[in-house]
């Protein structure tokens, strides 16, 4: 399938199919673990029923074994107690849309995830019916999704819960499913997280329609998709676009990809990476910068936007922001790599040369035992010096070695270069490292020049 095609298949589902799915499921008993709904197309068709929504409880006391959760849990005449504590923040996670009606895989797992980091309660929304088969139509029900949600809110609220104690967590369409929810309450709602949210019909749309910085007292988001599913513009007080928000490295882009590999791989990487960040495995943090052909060119490499501290995905606090106010729509970049825990380090790699004859191109490779980075440089006549930020998963001190190669010498006849110097500097600096230099290097063709690096580090 040609990447043409996927917005195609979207305005199938969201033009050619106009039936409103509503749901109920069979109540399950006290003993029995709850669970999100599943439907299919021929009961999406048939049901009559007006569209209801349903709610999982996890705790850190039922981490595996959900509980069914409403209004009438924390009162005194239910059987089986709430393991609801009032005392607790509480992250309310919420999915998006389902093309094939069948339930998100991934709630568990995220639900556990952050449990494991923080001692809450955790609340699942489950809309399966409302955001199942016609992408159109489940645009039209997340407004009353959200006003359901906004009824047990308050709720929750008269059993003693502050409103700034409440963090929602929505994937894709979910995520502004919390934005509505945080219209309604003033923005008074302690935090909103978007994993990649929406951009189909929501682009374009007013901010009382779409996720914005308003909605809540922090809002942030992950980008990964902006080009088909997900949403290019910023719309929290940081908006982290991974790998430039767009393509995610070790996503597929072949036509003969599975499904899942060609067509969500992009959109699914926000959540797997969030979940990542909450393991704590290593720190994801995001640069501030106007675009992210800027921060490829190395002109962003602090974060004094932010009084030098740059912001972090996770549940850290404004996401480590100590500032105040935060400001808005500020956008992150960040390179990742293409499996968990997805960290890696970032570089500028500076190169100047000696002035050339004819256009070259020069590979340099990063070598840390049995991990490579490659970077290409194409180099011109009339310019010598070259930046480029490129990310390596190793720390600078643990390169081992660098290379450089004369790879253009085939197409550009270019003789020997004369490279002045090559330089690496890690970024953000956390000690205030010098950059590691090599001078005086001369690349002839056909034959890479390798460096060690190891010792140079001994050096500072």
């Amino acid at each position: 399938m040609p990447r043409e095609l996927k917005p195609i298949l979207l305005c199938v589902f969201t033009v050619c199919i106009t039936v409103l799915v509503v749901g109920v499921e069979e109540i399950q008993s006290d003993e029995e673990c709850a669970d999100l709904n599943n439907t299919t197309w021929l009961e999406y068709r048939q049901q009559k029923v007006k569209l209801q929504v349903q709610y999982l409880l996890l705790t850190r006391r039922n981490m595996d074994c959900a509980q069914m959760f409403n209004q009438e849990s924390l009162t005194e005449t239910q059987k089986q107690p709430s393991y609801f504590n009032i005392s607790h923040p509480t992250k309310v996670i919420i999915h998006g849309y389902r093309i094939l009606g069948s339930k998100p895989s991934w709630v568990k797992q995220l639900a556990q995830a952050v449990l494991r980091a923080q001692n809450v309660n955790v609340l699942v929304v489950d809309w399966v019916y409302g955001a199942s088969f016609a992408y159109n139509l489940a645009v039209e029900n997340y407004k009353e999704v959200a006003l359901q949600i906004s009824v047990l809110i308050n709720q929750l609220q008269k059993h003693g819960s502050k409103l700034e104690s409440f963090h929602f967590i929505g994937v894709s369409l979910g995520a502004h499913v919390a934005g509505f929810v945080g219209t309604l309450f003033e923005g008074k709602i302690g935090r909103i997280t978007a994993l990649d949210p929406a951009g189909p019909m929501f682009k374009g749309a007013d901010t009382f329609d779409r996720l914005d910085p308003s909605d809540a007292q922090f809002v942030d988001a992950i980008h990964t998709d902006a080009d088909y599913f997900g949403i290019s513009i910023p719309v929290g007080h940081v908006d982290f676009f991974l790998n430039g928000g767009k393509d995610q490295t070790g996503c597929a882009r072949s036509r003969f990809a599975s499904m899942y590999g060609y067509v969500i791989c992009d959109h699914m990487r926000a959540l797997h990476v969030y979940m990542s960040a909450l393991n704590g495995s290593c720190s994801l943090m995001g640069i501030p910068c106007f675009s992210y052909e800027d921060f490829l060119e190395g002109r962003c490499m602090n974060c004094d936007v932010f009084k030098g501290t740059c912001p972090t995905i996770g549940l850290s606090e404004n996401s480590g922001i100590a500032m105040s106010p935060v400001p808005r729509e500020q956008k992150l970049f960040l390179l990742t790599t293409a499996s968990p825990p997805f960290c890696s380090h970032h570089f500028l790699l500076q190169l100047e040369v000696s002035p050339l004859g004819k256009s070259a191109e020069v590979e340099v490779t990063l070598k840390t035992q049995n991990l490579g980075t490659e970077q290409r440089l194409r180099l011109q006549t009339d310019t010598t010096v070259y930046r480029k930020v490129l990310s390596h998963p190793a720390t600078l001190c643990e390169i081992d070695s660098i290379e450089l190669k004369n790879t253009g010498a085939r197409f550009y006849r270019q003789g020997d270069i004369h490279v002045k110097s090559v330089c690496l500097s890690e970024f953000p600096a956390v000690g205030r490292e010098q950059p590691l230099c090599v001078n005086n290097i001369n690349i002839r063709r056909g034959a890479p020049w390798t460096h060690d690096f190891v010792q140079v580090c001994g050096i500072f």
